[in-house]
């Protein structure tokens, strides 16, 4: 059985099998350790009784008043390790951590567009778009009209803070802001 225990700095020397992936934004290490230091309660990682990781997610506290809320920074799992529902549970956990700890109003996270299998999993749990931001995404390569961006939908969920859900809205798909505006 795996284990979901919090995320530490040596975890960077074994992550290979997770991050070299399309979907997996990958940082640098000082931003791996900044997030570490900062919120650790927010960062977790799924490992194998092998002591394989499986997957991690990566988490902060921001915003202020009715925007102080948890944002999911990186969410991947291992393709061999995928349906499964281990993204369920890290992003269950993180979750819980900005509700209780942090008593944010929501959480939010920023998806590509064409990532439709990842956006079926975050209606799945509860989020929704709340808008889209164009050229959020800028790693894919030579995109149409020879630009190299992609949109992003900004998604959401209330928390406990947010019982009349005044952080979501119903068209969110309709929003378009640009990548200056968040």
């Amino acid at each position: 059985m795996s284990v979901l225990r919090p995320f530490k700095a040596s975890d960077m020397f074994k992550f290979n099998n997770i991050n070299l992936d399309i979907w997996t934004e990958t940082y640098g290490i000082g931003f791996y350790l900044s997030y570490l230091s900062r919120w650790p309660d927010l960062c977790c990682v799924q490992e194998a009784p092998t002591g394989r990781m499986m997957g991690y997610v990566l988490g902060k506290a921001e915003g202020s008043n009715a925007e102080w809320h948890g944002h999911v920074t990186a969410l991947t799992v291992a393709p061999e390790y995928r349906r499964l529902s281990l993204a369920r549970r890290m992003m269950a956990l993180l979750e819980m951590v900005s509700d209780e700890i942090y008593k944010g109003f929501f959480v939010d996270l920023f998806v590509r567009c064409t990532n439709t299998v990842a956006i079926d999993m975050y209606e799945g749990l509860g989020y929704s778009v709340y808008r889209r931001v164009r050229e959020y995404y800028g790693s894919l390569g030579i995109g149409k009209g020879g630009r190299d961006e992609e949109d992003a939908f900004d998604m959401r969920k209330p928390l406990s803070r947010d019982p009349n859900r005044r952080s979501v809205r119903p068209n969110g798909r309709e929003m378009i802001v640009s990548a200056h505006d968040v």
